[in-house]
């Protein structure tokens, strides 16, 4: 096990959890705020990134191919509201169903189950291949500027009537519809947002590693919510206001590809770390329970433990 081997790791580490962070964000804004569990994610990953390597392809600017992304997984996001919404399918089983259609969707996208696309032919936003270059096409560089910006655009946009709406149906949505809230219209559209920004992440990801792939997705709801645990159970007490709750989140999936990288230069197969990321996620959603369980029991007891 060389050291300067894990070091070397470090920054393809901090660009891949930059970009999964803004996946993490996107699983943030139903997990936390809406408090639907959406399983959308894992199919919306692969669509945003076939969109974007076709539609680069396929002579669009790069822009362009980002919004449209942006677009589809937005569309996705559409189609899991409604069939909660306005069919009564419970969350859970319409982010199944329009997961389970999507694997057939990004197929017909793609043409094939992996598209690959020759970076020394399109000037893409990020790359692994700059990963170590100090300039100004690091991806560490372009993709923190992106979530920050991301960030401060999620920030006012929760701070106006519409995005308020959305925090009250996640909060209490019986309350909500006393106050002539319309939560049908608020779960769907940020349902739409969430799978909006997966799929932004989705076409970073695709450029980032040269290729989409139809699995790409898969397991992508587990990142996500370890990305979210971590942040929140590490920096949940310092960072209260709402904006640094979203930049925790990147933080929490920066943390988990540094522990990945580090899980790998241990010696440890890359095929375990689905098992390793469960157990990550089991513990550190334990924490909380474990933590007031305890205190709970000293102060009943009557005693103070430091």
């Amino acid at each position: 096990m060389n050291p300067i081997a894990l070091l070397n790791s470090l920054p393809g580490a901090v660009s891949q959890g930059l970009i999964w962070g803004i996946m993490a964000i996107g699983v943030y804004l139903t997990y936390r705020i809406l408090d639907v569990a959406d399983l959308t994610v894992d199919g919306t990953m692969c669509t945003g990134g076939a969109v974007f390597i076709m539609l680069t392809m396929a002579g669009w600017s790069i822009p362009a191919a980002l919004l449209a992304s942006f677009v589809a997984g937005m569309l996705a996001g559409l189609c899991t509201g409604l069939l909660h919404t306005a069919c009564g399918i419970p969350a859970i089983l319409s982010g199944i169903l329009t997961q389970l259609a999507l694997y057939s969707v990004n197929l017909r996208i793609m043409g094939k189950a992996n598209q690959p696309i020759n970076a020394n032919n399109y000037k893409l936003l990020v790359s692994s291949r700059n990963v170590k270059v100090l300039s100004l096409q690091n991806p560490i560089f372009v993709v923190g500027v992106f979530a920050i910006a991301l960030i401060a655009i999620l920030y006012w946009f929760f701070g106006t009537e519409l995005g308020c709406s959305m925090r009250s149906t996640g909060s209490n949505g019986h309350m909500s519809r006393a106050q002539g809230i319309n939560t049908n219209f608020t779960t769907v559209l940020g349902l739409m947002l969430s799978n909006g920004l997966v799929a932004l992440s989705a076409a970073l990801l695709s450029q980032y590693q040269g290729f989409a792939d139809v699995n790409m997705g898969r397991g992508a709801i587990v990142i996500g919510l370890a990305a979210v645990i971590i942040g929140d159970v590490i920096f949940g007490k310092i960072f209260t206001n709402f904006g640094l709750k979203l930049l925790s989140v990147v933080f929490g999936a920066i943390i988990y590809y540094v522990v990945y990288s580090f899980v790998i230069w241990l010696g440890m197969s890359g095929d375990d770390m689905k098992l390793i990321t469960s157990v990550i996620v089991a513990l550190f959603l334990s924490i909380p329970y474990w933590k007031g369980k305890y205190f709970t029991k000293a102060k009943n007891g009557g005693k103070i433990h430091a």
